[in-house]
């Protein structure tokens, strides 16, 4: 291996790594919020890229059908608990945010003709069919189990993930899909070559970040998740709705897995059932920071990417088993120093 081998491994290894701490960051906190391990948070990243790559070729995207789906299913639920609750003024507003929403997305899909649009136009309305997603899969399979262990809602994780892989696959088919690159631009580093695809991913990826951090640090809605995942009772003796936090923090989650997934189109090959593994690398940076700490999330993914963009230098074969095998010695560290603790009630 000489220099340039290293300097443009180095580089794929940063990109993906952009990537990784992305999802770890979503699924830091989707698991301090609501103790959920969001395993479906790959197929967000799959269908935010087929969607894109649907409206692009001037297809409707199965996942329009998916979003009005869930919004009546969500509206039946809300609704049945409002009239039991006998609060029928809420009606309007759960008719709102999970009929009228969806049926103004399809709408703009049937009429507006999205593949004579703009990319950035493209781009919003694919996040805008996904990200709805987040919320309404926490409504339905997780909000009833709020107060279930970890190892149920781990259950119940995998089961989702299982069933949005299969209407990935119903929606997409098997064939993967491809965008064009945001930007053809290409820049000589030295002996490296950058292209402008490589440019968009990492800075898109401190921009998200740096919005986050603000977003945690200022705004009171992200105190508000801060503070539930400090101390769940707390946060209701304090009068913050952990249902709210919960729904929140999926909707910040999809729309992380959503957005990394339209960058990475124009760099690979996308399938229905791609975002499992992407997922699975952003968990395993996850939890070299033990799934509490958002910087050393941030550092093990681009450990990860590192890892992986020279293992496939060395022993292609075996670059996931490297990566992978990596949980085993952050495991066994985390297990001899940390003290055990009950699971809050």
């Amino acid at each position: 291996m000489d220099l340039q081998i290293a300097l443009l491994l180095g580089q794929d290894g940063v990109v993906n790594g952009a990537i990784y701490a992305l999802l770890a960051l979503a699924l830091v906190l989707v698991y301090a919020v609501t103790r959920v391990i969001f395993i479906p948070q790959g197929e967000f990243v799959a269908y935010g890229a087929l969607t894109l790559a649907a409206i692009q070729a001037g297809k409707t995207p199965g996942t329009l059908w998916l979003l009005l789906g869930a919004g009546v299913a969500v509206a039946l639920v809300d609704a049945f608990v409002a009239l039991r609750d006998s609060r029928p003024r809420r009606l309007a507003r759960i008719a709102l945010w999970n009929l009228a929403l969806p049926l103004a997305v399809v709408g703009m899909a049937r009429w507006l003709e999205p593949a004579r649009l703009p990319l950035v136009a493209q781009v919003a309305f694919a996040l805008a069919i996904v990200v709805p997603l987040g919320p309404m899969l926490y409504r339905l399979v997780y909000q009833p189990l709020a107060e279930a262990s970890v190892l149920v809602l781990l259950i119940v994780s995998m089961a989702a993930h299982l069933a949005l892989v299969g209407l990935g696959l119903f929606f997409f088919g098997a064939e993967g899909s491809r965008t064009p690159p945001f930007s053809d631009a290409r820049i000589e580093l030295g002996a490296v070559a950058v292209n402008g695809q490589t440019l968009w991913v990492l800075g898109a990826s401190v921009v998200l970040i740096a919005a986050l951090y603000r977003f945690f640090g200022r705004s009171l809605y992200g105190k508000a998740l801060r503070a539930t995942a400090l101390n769940r009772v707390g946060a209701r003796l304090m009068g913050i709705s952990t249902t709210m936090a919960g729904k929140l923090s999926f909707t910040v989650a999809a729309g992380i897995g959503a957005f990394s997934g339209i960058l990475i189109a124009p760099i690979t090959t996308v399938y229905y059932d791609t975002g499992f593994l992407i997922g699975l690398k952003g968990f395993v940076a996850a939890i070299i920071a033990g799934l509490a700490s958002y910087p050393a999330a941030a550092a093990g993914a681009i450990l990860v990417g590192l890892l992986e963009a020279f293992s496939s230098f060395w022993a292609s074969a075996f670059k996931e088993v490297i990566v992978f095998t990596l949980i085993i010695p952050v495991l066994l560290f985390r297990s001899l120093t940390s003290r055990h603790a009950e699971e809050e009630e």
